[in-house]
């Protein structure tokens, strides 16, 4: 999950930092740099998504393909579903002792 957070986080802020640049200087350089590691961070995304256990069944692993915010919405999606399950409480064997 730490892996999708972090993933997630700098395909949005390198996305960002893409349309920064080209609405504004438009420096071959930033998109240079900036692209591959959006590029790579989309593909880390949708793996670390298909891979996270709490993902399967949510809908968090197709979400994670939108480019962009789709890592975003899949981290949001998994911590809602995370946030939602019942609490586990353990039995202590033979019953409880008081």
């Amino acid at each position: 999950m730490r892996t999708l957070r972090i993933a997630a986080g700098v395909e949005a802020a390198s996305l960002a930092l893409l349309f920064l640049n080209l609405s504004t200087v438009h420096l071959q350089g930033i998109s240079s740099l900036v692209g591959p590691v959006h590029g790579s961070a989309y593909l880390v995304t949708i793996g670390a998504a298909c891979m996270a256990p709490a993902a399967a069944g949510s809908g968090a692993r197709w979400r994670a393909a939108i480019p962009g915010i789709g890592g975003l919405l899949a981290v949001a999606r998994i911590r809602g579903r995370t946030a939602q399950a019942p609490p586990t409480t353990h039995a202590a064997p033979g019953g409880s002792h008081g």
